[in-house]
């Protein structure tokens, strides 16, 4: 799953792949922003993305997109 996180103030949206289902991503992003608690998700590597709950801009998650390579690929 692929997400992006936008920062209020940053020019760079946060983006990484994650092993979570849409459901957990959403889940943790409303806990967050509830809770007034970093928003943490761990991304394929093992890697922890933490952002504060009070700057996050937006949110979007989406399926990963997977290139082709060569030619004739639509």
């Amino acid at each position: 799953m692929e997400v992006k996180i936008g920062v209020q103030n940053v020019a760079r949206e946060i983006t990484f792949e994650t092993d979570e289902s849409a459901d957990e991503v959403v889940k943790a992003v409303t806990a967050a922003i509830e809770n007034g608690t970093p928003l943490t998700l761990t991304g394929e590597k093992g890697r922890q993305v933490l952002v504060p709950a009070g700057v996050l801009g937006y949110v979007q998650i989406g399926e990963s997109e997977r290139r082709g390579v060569g030619f004739g690929n639509i």
